[in-house]
């Protein structure tokens, strides 16, 4: 017979950050520095049981008006950084304006079904501009209803 040694690494609990995400105003705050950026990024924060915020995670890096992502990628991050209890997904438009595309809303329908799927619920897709008409540099599409969201923790 021939054995092989295994080894095996378990990860340990990740500690939160003391910034707990209650509302879209706390994700556009926790990512304000995307306001300025000439290009799309697309970024997934990671939350424990109790909302707080256990880390920021860059998913794509796109261009001046697009950023492929799927949702493979934001679960992967999810995954592995030990966020089973929520994420948020946030990303920027670099022309300002917040309004979410056709293609904002398709990729989001898509990530809270796979998230449903996972077992990790989606709680909102923030969008960070730098003016809407509502006097905001962010769109939440929770807030907005164009998506079925996963009930808030």
């Amino acid at each position: 017979m021939n054995y092989s040694l295994v080894m095996v690494q378990l990860p340990l609990v990740r500690e939160s950050t003391k910034e707990r995400i209650r509302s879209p105003a706390d994700v556009a705050k926790v990512c304000s520095d995307l306001e300025l950026l000439a290009q799309e990024t697309f970024h997934v924060l990671l939350l424990n049981a109790k909302n707080y915020l256990i880390n920021r995670q860059m998913a794509t890096l796109g261009i001046a008006d697009a950023s492929l992502v799927h949702a493979r990628e934001i679960f992967r991050i999810a995954v592995t950084e030990g966020a089973t209890a929520a994420i948020v997904l946030v990303h920027n438009h670099p022309s300002g304006d917040p309004a979410p595309s056709a293609e904002d809303i398709r990729i989001t329908k898509q990530i809270i079904e796979a998230g449903r799927i996972l077992g990790i619920p989606v709680q909102d897709h923030v969008i960070i501009g730098r003016n809407s008409e509502s006097g905001r540099n962010f769109v939440s599409l929770r807030e907005s209803g164009v998506c079925e969201f996963s009930a808030a923790a």
